[in-house]
Order: C-alpha cells, then structure tokens, then sequence
C-alpha cells in the first residue's frame, strides 16, 4: 500500500515533533515535510505534492486561514486544520474550512499542548479520512438578486428547508446559503457536524457572506422565511407543534450531537409535506433516516451527487436507502431551493 503523504505545517517545533511522532509510527502515513508558517507551506505544497496537509491556524507571516485559500487556488490539496478550542480559533478553523479545508482537528488545551499525544487515534484517523475526500475548487459566490418586493410571492403555511451535513460542510454550505436571496420565502434549519465553538462561528461566518440572517439556535426560537439556525454544537435540535426550536442533550445518535436523523424526523413529524430536506457531504449514515422520513411525509428530499461531495458518506446512505427524491449537484441546489420556495 502507498502511503499516505502528509506535509505538516506549524510554528511550534514541539508541535511538529509531536505530529512526527503521531504520524510516523501509523505504517500507512508519512510525514514527507514540514512548513513553519502559512508562505512556507504554499511553496512546500507546489513542491512536494503531498495527499494531505495538516494546518494551524496561528502562524506568522502568513496564517493557516490566508494559506488555506492560497493552496485550494495553486494546487488543491485535502487540508486537515489544526484547532485551539478557543472562540479566536472556532472562527479562524470556520473561515478555512469555507475556504475549502477539508476537515479540523481541535488541539485540547492551546496553541502548544503536550495533551496532543492523547489525539493519536483521532489525528490518524482524520489524516486518512481527509486523504480519501475530493477537494472543490471553490469560485466566488454570486448572490442572487432578490425580485421587487410587488413581485414577491406569498405563502399561506410556513415551508421548511432542513439541511444536514458533515465533513466538508462549511464549503459546502457556502456555496448554498450565500446564495438565498433576501426575500428566500423558506425557513431554513441546519445540523452541522461541529462542537459548540465551531457552529457559533459557523453561523457568524455565514451570515457575513449572506442576504438572509443566519445564526445559532436557541430554545424558543421560531422558524421564520429567509433565517437559518444552526443546531448548536452538543445539542440535538428538534420543534414543536407551533414551529419553535427545542434544544437538549440527549443521548448521541449516530455517534452525533446534534444528529440530522433527529433533525429531520422531528420537521417531519411537525411539517410532514412542508418540508424540503437537503443531504449533504460527509462521513456516515447520519440523515439516512431523516430523509426518508420526509419523503414519506411528502416532502422533497434531495441528496449531493457523488461528484460535488467531498466525502460521499451521508448522501450515499440516503440514497441506498431510497431517502432522496432527487440527486443534485452542489452548484445547482440553491438555484432549486430558490425556484421552489
């Protein structure tokens, strides 16, 4: 078996030590250079070619972030990032997985952590997921001209778009959401596969981009046309009768808090045939289920195709479980959304 070419990238010699370490004693990775800031690992990446990269976040002269968007333009290469477990990080973590990082890893306790060794089996793990994924040259997002406001269309009941999504999931959503225009007639609810940190800085880094309002849910939030909430990171989101958003901590499923399954079937049992859901990228059969209950609602439920996906996953499940009414295309869901909403 070939190995697994990895190029590691940080400031912190002990880190890179530590990654060293991790990686050389796994036989099917090697660690094939090193990169101590962000214009480094530009030049080492056009160089050496590796499968995967791993990424801090904080480096001088050029960060994991400006890096990120510089090597998915010059040479597309599956980028795992390397996390504080800080607010500062979440945010900077979220803007390179929109820039097309692949996947993160957060470090435990700060920039330099001797707890990274207690990371081994998820680091390696991670490095083989990220190596198998498909990376999108991601374009500029054009928004979507809202029509004047005498042309608006109105709905009597409430329509509901559920998405889910995993690994790959920031780059996937922003070449989604950017998209709504301002008067999108839709709720919109989102589970991403994240801590809490991470969907705070999720919904910031959206929003920003976006026409529509995108935030962090929280318990009694109602669903309203043209807002998407995200479920927070450890929080399973679900509704009640009267479309208002109910948080809690219960036991994982799928191995996920928030789960989609949990997600959908709750808009399904609340909205049945109201509901569009949408599968997206990532690593499971989380949404499987969900999907299908939709469907069975009535509802329409559209999974990514094989190709635009950066790891085939969760669509796949739902589409062997003939969850999906339709399969799509990443760059062609939101100009659906809009045409049905």
């Amino acid at each position: 078996m070939t190995p697994i070419r990895v190029l590691v990238v940080d400031d912190s010699m002990f880190m890179r030590n530590a990654i060293q370490r991790i990686l050389g004693g796994t036989p099917d990775v090697e660690v094939v250079g090193f990169a101590v800031d962000g214009v480094e690992a530009v030049e080492k990446c056009v160089a050496l070619r590796p499968d995967v990269i791993t990424m801090d976040v904080k480096m001088p002269r050029k960060d994991g972030v400006a890096a990120t968007r510089e090597i998915m333009a010059v040479c597309p290469t599956p980028i795992l990032m390397l996390s504080a477990f800080t607010q500062a990080g979440a945010q900077a973590t979220v803007e390179a997985l929109s820039a097309g990082a692949v996947d993160f890893l957060p470090k435990p306790s700060g920039e330099v952590s001797t707890d990274l060794a207690e990371l081994a089996a998820d680091l390696t793990n991670k490095v083989r997921i990220v190596a198998k994924s498909r990376i999108r040259m991601l374009g500029a997002v054009v928004r979507l001209p809202a029509g004047p406001a005498t042309q608006r269309r109105v709905r009597a009941a409430l329509s509901i778009v559920g998405i889910g999504v995993s690994t790959g999931g920031p780059s996937a959503l922003a070449q989604i959401i950017p998209r709504l225009p301002n008067d999108f007639l839709s709720a919109i609810a989102i589970v991403q596969h994240m801590p809490g940190h991470f969907t705070e800085a999720l919904a910031r880094e959206l929003s920003a981009r976006s026409d529509i309002a995108v935030r962090e849910a929280r318990s009694g939030d109602q669903l309203e046309p043209g807002v998407a909430l995200i479920a927070p990171g450890g929080y399973h989101m679900k509704f009640d009768a009267a479309g208002r958003v109910r948080l809690d901590q219960s036991a994982e499923v799928n191995g996920c808090r928030p789960s989609v399954d949990v997600m959908f079937q709750s808009l399904a049992r609340v909205f049945g045939a109201a509901v569009t859901g949408v599968i997206l990228t990532g690593m499971g059969r989380d949404g499987a289920l969900g999907l299908r209950a939709i469907r069975d609602a009535g509802g329409e439920t559209i999974a990514q195709d094989e190709e635009s996906s950066v790891v085939y996953g969760m669509p796949r499940a739902a589409i062997e479980a003939n969850a999906a009414t339709r399969v799509l295309p990443l760059d062609d869901i939101a100009d659906f959304l809009v045409a049905k909403a």
